[in-house]
């Protein structure tokens, strides 16, 4: 498994209690932090994910055609330092794609001959701006260590999905401002912008945030970006020694129309791993797995067992894959069940350590005071949040699930509800939830809570497919 200038992994000689997020063999070859770009649309979350990466997350034919980000878009990028301590900073700092070689040379004038040392090896997850696609960029806020938040110089701040989107990363501290487009606008323009942008922010989860003017087009700036994610957003801790645990939150089939059967590929299955570490060849469990009813109508689950043949972090094989970052698992089981993201929100892990499967929900709650996203005429004031009701439909996100729920009971003067789901969710006790209802035909953001117990359904026996 060797690939040019890349560290070695070796399976025979790992031991997952010596490693953390910086270990070599770990970074050179996988992402270790996951790190969001969110905000309105068109405001150039894609562009700076490509000028740090060099990756195009826009990748499907409705996306280029309408140039909006539609699914979940991911790339890595290595951000380097150079050894010499005199190189000028933050000329000094430089993104690279996840395939670059360990120590590069530095390209700043008069340093030509040193070395770079890689310091951080980041995921982005490129979350949609678009307000109906609201419910993808909660899957992806499931998975962010640290957030980027774009706002374009050439418009007013804030506009309705800046102030929805940085609602959604209320739980987040580590968030980076990035004033984008100001090479579109004159010097006085962007100045009061920035104050436009500061006034926002303050008594919000992103008030005293660095906010870095920059031109994602002309790659401007970018190398302070980078300066601010290795300053800014510390190393998160992870959990190398927990059996292995990851959320779903892409899969699909490889194979292309008319292979012939000996060379048709198991599905695969992307996401972040939560704590723990998958190697190949291991065996694993999905679940909730393949749902559906049985002849009196109650939803019943039967959990997959495959096992992996191939870890990938973009185009770097692995041979085992940590915390952190977005990882494709190849794996044995019948592409069919992994098609166009039918395993998004689902579980995978080692096999009989993963939680339960839940069809009902306690939860404590909190409501937001009023409606955000949504567009208002003049001084008109943003709709307010009405209390839960009993019986009315929500949307709500645990980890990758977006799943509806209806109210079943709401408990008056606390802040705790019975939410009976549509689809049966994986999860546990303690885990958080994002809580979002339909207005005017959109899905909008109103809450937060937290899993406090629930009812659980007996998972048949699991369908293997080895």
């Amino acid at each position: 498994m060797s690939q040019m200038g890349l560290m070695e992994q070796d399976l025979g000689n790992l031991d997952v209690t010596l490693l953390h997020p910086l270990s070599p063999e770990v970074i050179s070859r996988q992402a270790t932090i996951n790190i969001g770009t969110i905000g309105h649309v068109a405001h150039g979350k894609s562009t700076v994910v490509k000028a740090l990466s060099g990756v195009q997350t826009v990748r499907f034919k409705n996306e280029l055609e309408r140039n909006i980000t539609i699914k979940l878009g991911y790339a890595n990028a290595k951000i380097y330092i150079c050894e010499d301590e005199r190189c000028p900073r933050p000329m000094c700092y430089k993104a690279y794609g996840s395939w670059k070689e360990e120590a590069p040379f530095c390209d700043v004038p008069g340093f030509e001959e040193a070395r770079m040392k890689l310091v951080r090896h980041v995921s982005f997850v490129d979350c949609p701006g678009h307000d109906i696609l609201m419910a993808t960029m909660l899957n992806g806020a499931a998975i962010m260590d640290g957030a980027l938040l774009l706002i374009a110089a050439n418009e007013s701040c804030p506009q309705p999905q800046t102030s929805e989107h940085l609602a959604a990363l209320e739980m987040m501290s580590n968030i980076i401002i990035l004033q984008n487009k100001v090479d579109l606008v004159q010097e006085n323009a962007a100045i009061n912008h920035h104050e436009a942008i500061q006034k926002f922010i303050q008594g919000t989860v992103a008030e005293g945030a660095p906010i870095v003017p920059i031109s994602a087009q002309l790659k401007y700036n970018i190398d302070a970006v980078c300066e601010y994610i290795v300053k800014k957003i510390p190393v998160p801790l992870r959990n190398f020694t927990s059996p292995p645990i990851m959320t779903v939150i892409r899969s699909f089939d490889v194979n292309k129309p008319g292979f012939e059967v000996d060379e048709m590929k198991g599905g695969v299955a992307g996401g972040s791993i939560l704590r723990g570490v998958l190697k190949v060849n291991q065996n694993i469990e999905v679940r909730p797995g393949i749902v559906g009813k049985d002849q009196n109508g109650n939803i019943k689950c039967t959990p997959i067992h495959s096992r992996i043949v191939s870890l990938y972090a973009e185009q770097n094989e692995l041979q085992f894959a940590v915390p952190g970052g977005l990882i494709g698992v190849g794996t044995t089981m019948d592409p069919t069940l992994t098609r166009a993201d039918r395993l998004v929100g689902q579980v995978l892990g080692e096999v009989g350590s993963l939680p339960e499967v839940f069809v009902e929900l306690k939860v404590s709650f909190f409501l937001l005071r009023r409606l955000l996203g949504v567009r208002t005429k003049g001084s008109e004031q943003q709709g307010k949040v009405s209390k839960l009701a009993k019986g009315e439909i929500l949307m709500i996100n645990i980890g990758s699930m977006s799943t509806g729920a209806r109210v079943v009971a709401v408990k008056k003067d606390s802040r705790l509800a019975k939410l009976q789901l549509v689809s049966p969710v994986c999860t546990s006790a303690g885990e958080n939830i994002v809580l979002s209802r339909r207005v005017d035909k959109h899905w909008r953001l109103v809450g937060w809570g937290t899993i406090e117990a629930g009812t659980t359904i007996e998972c048949l026996p699991a369908t293997f497919v080895l």
